[in-house]
């Protein structure tokens, strides 16, 4: 049985042999490793690793941390089929998906090796008498990352690009579900020149979580996860004084007006419904179609194209998606369908009981249409985060900008229509973080940021892009004279104003 290990400095893995979790491979349902876990002193281990190298490479001339950056790109740009072959085998989503996660991470490390100019302050000269007022950003310390299975590659790479960058040290503690290309990042970070201990990969479960929240020699905390974990991260964590930014859970809806196209809509909704198996936090797996006469149409074009998805293992070319993560997340995904029919909502295709032919002990799930589903049911109200797409039938504009916004969860939205004045309106009174205008998947590029609204984010900071900068970084104002003598000290005991 493979053992995946820690990526710590110095660290030899000796001593009381330490708990495990299993790494399953969900296309064939038989545990291919297991990865060990961590407690609080190894973390401590960790830190004291990382506050030896920190001090130096903030001191680095960011240029030459930006040329860090630049090898680290080039090595994951080489070794990318590796990469998303490995993810693919532990996380289940397809080999052409796995390319995605990692580039979407890239371009965030892209973003990184501008770090030189990122970190500019501003200045200003003459800002009272024979006074000059400038600002620098200076890095935290030390941060960390508690990263979510769905995207091995990208959410590290969003976090450890941007803090690294800035000049802090950083630990990353990635899902125990599919641990591999996490740790296969941080050694191509250490080849493409990083000092060893200025990042590393500590394995873990709650136990080692509560440690992170609690260290006080760790500055900053992003999370990505579910809403309750996220919530209990930033609870704890800013009570520890800490800067935390933890983004949950997410029901994302696509408006589809009567105007819209409906075969491009049918083929962005089957990719963003279903692709990856639905999990992904920025996913769309509520339909909300204006008028019935929209959604009756709408539904015979669904039907056949959920029909044609393909359903294979994570390494099938033809394949639209693979199998779900664990076996425990496949029962869920399937008791959540249970729960909608009991509800009352109408399954027109069902997904639940699938079974790939060779592969029939794979966590597969089929694709699923659930529809005349209502607001009051639980089913819609919280996360599925499987294949499962639920249509629920507004009656007009008001309904569908309703419908979003009231949700618990506020992480992505999206309108299919030709009317910009629908859609301006739209995108100006939707309370959602993030909007998608004939784009189904909103996801901002490197250079904006991520985040969303009410209970999908916690926290007053995106990801990444500036916002991401500002998260890692402090702010410092220097207020400057070089006083040329002569003076008798009479106003020294006043405020100094600008007046």
């Amino acid at each position: 049985m493979r053992t995946i290990d820690h990526v710590i400095a110095n660290h030899s893995g000796g001593g009381t042999p330490p708990r495990t979790h299993k790494v399953w491979n969900p296309s064939t349902g038989e545990v291919q490793a297991e990865v060990a876990l961590g407690d609080a002193a190894l973390l401590d281990h960790a830190v004291a690793e990382a506050r030896k190298v920190q001090p130096e490479w903030a001191a680095t001339n960011p240029q030459r941390r930006a040329r860090v950056m630049f090898e680290f790109k080039r090595l994951v740009e080489a070794n990318k089929q590796a990469l998303a072959e490995l993810l693919a085998s532990e996380h289940g989503k397809v080999v052409d998906d796995a390319h995605g996660d990692i580039q979407r991470g890239l371009e965030v490390i892209e973003y990184a090796c501008g770090i030189p100019q990122a970190l500019k302050g501003e200045y200003t000269q003459g800002a009272g008498p024979g006074i000059d007022v400038y600002s620098v950003r200076q890095p935290l310390g030390i941060g960390a990352g508690i990263t979510p299975f769905n995207f091995p590659a990208m959410i590290p790479m969003w976090m450890f690009g941007m803090a690294t960058a800035a000049g802090n040290a950083f630990i990353l503690k990635p899902s125990e579900r599919d641990p591999s290309v996490p740790v296969r990042l941080a050694e191509l970070f250490i080849e493409a020149g990083a000092p060893e201990g200025l990042l590393q990969v500590v394995h873990g479960d709650k136990e080692l979580v509560d440690a992170i929240l609690d260290h006080p020699d760790i500055a900053a905390i992003s999370f990505v996860g579910s809403s309750d974990i996220a919530q209990y991260i930033y609870s704890r964590g800013t009570a520890n004084a800490k800067r935390v930014q933890a983004f949950g859970g997410a029901k994302n809806h696509g408006i589809v007006m009567p105007d819209a196209d409906l075969d491009q809509v049918v083929n962005d909704l089957t990719g963003a419904a279903f692709g990856s198996a639905g999990e992904r936090c920025m996913a769309l797996p509520v339909v909300v179609p204006v008028g019935e006469d929209t959604a009756d149409k709408l539904r015979e074009k669904l039907i056949p194209a959920i029909h044609a998805l393909r359903v294979g293992v994570s390494n099938d070319k033809d394949a639209h998606y693979g199998p779900v993560v664990t076996p425990e997340h496949k029962a869920r995904i399937e008791q959540w369908i249970d729960t909608a029919e009991k509800e009352g909502a109408e399954v027109v295709i069902d997904g639940r009981g699938f079974s790939l032919q060779g592969h029939e002990k794979g966590f597969f799930v089929g694709p699923t249409l659930l529809d005349r589903v209502t607001p009051q049911m639980t089913s819609y109200q919280e996360e599925i985060f499987g294949p499962v797409l639920q249509m629920v039938r507004a009656r007009d504009f008001e309904d569908a900008v309703r419908l979003p916004s009231e949700h618990q969860y506020g992480n992505g939205v999206a309108i299919f229509t030709r009317n910009g004045h629908a859609a301006r309106e739209f995108a100006a009174r939707v309370n959602v973080g993030m909007v998608g205008i004939n784009v189904p998947i909103p996801v901002p590029v490197s250079y904006h940021s991520f985040g969303g609204w009410k209970r999908s984010g916690f926290g007053d900071i995106d990801q990444y892009g500036q916002e991401g900068l500002k998260f890692w970084t402090k702010n410092k104002k220097v207020t400057q004279r070089w006083p040329d003598g002569g003076g008798d000290g009479s106003n020294a005991f006043v405020i100094p104003t600008m007046g």
